[in-house]
């Protein structure tokens, strides 16, 4: 038979277990981790950059942007003036909540880029952080590409 006493200390050491565990629970804030930048434009020494080996298509990347979730930075794929692909080479990926937001904005950021040609693109909500940073490194892409 269990006294009321006994339940109270055995309340009492649940509750100091939970405690404990919770207070002990590793977040996954601890840090951020960033991919290795890719090397920008390189020139052949003829004012032709280097690209996929197919005629008039070259590749040029950004400068990166440091935010405050940490760095972004995009390299364009470009047939003549035409840019045909976009990659982000770095984001900010350091726990689950980046990857999250970073899952769905990256790719409307990508998509939006390609259909208006240019950095005239909308931020995406929820993610404004992070396509401020994608803003940046792809005007300085687009600035690069026209130089």
């Amino acid at each position: 038979m269990v006294t009321p006493v006994k339940k109270i200390v055995l309340a009492f050491a649940a509750t100091v277990s939970v405690v404990v565990l919770l207070f002990g629970y590793d977040t996954s804030t601890a840090g951020r981790t960033t991919v290795i930048s890719q090397p920008s434009v390189v020139s052949d020494g003829t004012g032709t950059t280097s690209g996929s080996g197919s005629t008039g298509s070259s590749m040029v990347t950004g400068d990166v942007a440091q935010t405050q979730w940490g760095p972004v930075q995009v390299e364009l794929t470009l047939d003549g003036d035409t840019i045909t692909d976009v990659s982000v080479v770095q984001y900010p990926n350091g726990n689950g909540k980046d990857q999250e937001i970073n899952s769905y904005a990256l790719p409307i950021l990508v998509q939006e880029t390609i259909d208006a040609q240019s950095s005239d693109i909308d931020v995406v909500s929820g993610a404004t952080v992070t396509s401020d940073g994608y803003l940046q490194s792809l005007q300085s892409a687009i600035d690069q590409a026209s130089a």
